[in-house]
């Protein structure tokens, strides 16, 4: 009986830490890292994307920017990225939601590896609102995320876009707007990548039960904490979603790490998901 209790106990300690059991979200801490600089997409300018508006249903009027591929080809269908700013962005101007995430995509070497359409709407107002921390912190949605929606689906038919292949990428507010947009249309989207944002209620959690999600969040953040990030990753493992991934950085504050350019590894990850 002593040995079957011992035999046991690894087992059973196991399941009592976060990421041991079996079927356990898939929970990476990554150390020995520094934000991504500044100056690494100095060169990129907002003129680098084509400009255009847009009036949703509901009146909200989207000044935006988009990227085309590279090497286009008439006939051929691509990919489409939801590029999606964080709340220095908010404007009318068409210029301040082209932030650090946003160049990269127009980075050389990223914009020849991917051939993908790139679309970045700027919101006039917030596009998550959120309180401040507490245990059941989580993101709400503004009529702005849903005209911006509208866009993405009417981009969508207007160009070559592969619509088995589009994704919601952002950071910050655009990282919970990147969680919340999901939420608005489940039969949309065929991956999503929220960094430092701010999960949904858990409510929504079967949402993502087959949605291919790549969290992105540094641990020492203070302006979004990680907790609503590891309540909801943990929700959605709860309830049966096994194709959601968090990747947790050591000491990183309210910062995109460095390893988000050139970000093959995640982009590549991005590209391979298709929706069925």
């Amino acid at each position: 009986m002593q040995k079957l209790w011992l035999s046991a106990l690894p087992l059973l300690l196991c399941a009592l830490a976060t990421g041991c059991v079996s079927g356990a979200l898939r929970h990476e801490i990554v150390k020995n890292h520094t934000p991504l600089a500044k100056d690494v997409v100095a060169s990129i300018e907002p003129i680098e994307f084509d400009t255009a508006e847009f009036k949703a249903s509901n009146g909200t009027v989207l000044q935006y920017r988009f990227l085309v591929p590279s090497r286009y080809v008439q006939g051929k269908r691509y990919p489409l990225v939801f590029q999606l700013h964080g709340s220095g962005g908010i404007g009318t101007d068409n210029l301040k939601q082209i932030d650090r995430l946003a160049k990269t995509w127009a980075m050389q070497d990223v914009r020849e590896r991917y051939q993908t359409y790139i679309l970045i709407p700027q919101f006039p107002v917030r596009s998550a609102n959120y309180g401040p921390p507490v245990v059941d912190q989580h993101a709400e949605h503004s009529e702005a995320l849903n005209a911006a929606l509208e866009l993405v689906e009417e981009f969508a038919l207007n160009h070559s876009v592969d619509t088995s292949r589009i994704y919601a990428v952002g950071f910050s507010m655009g990282g919970s707007a990147a969680w919340l947009s999901p939420t608005l249309r489940p039969t949309l989207f065929a991956a999503a990548v929220p960094i430092s944002g701010i999960a949904p209620a858990n409510s929504f959690a079967p949402i993502f039960k087959s949605l291919p999600t790549l969290v992105i969040h540094g641990n020492s953040d203070t302006e979004n904490p990680v907790t609503a990030d590891l309540r909801f990753s943990r929700e959605v493992n709860r309830v049966g979603g096994k194709k959601i991934q968090l990747r947790e950085y050591q000491g990183l504050d309210h910062q995109i790490p460095q390893d988000i350019y050139p970000g093959y590894w995640w982009r590549d990850w991005l590209f391979e998901q298709h929706r069925k």
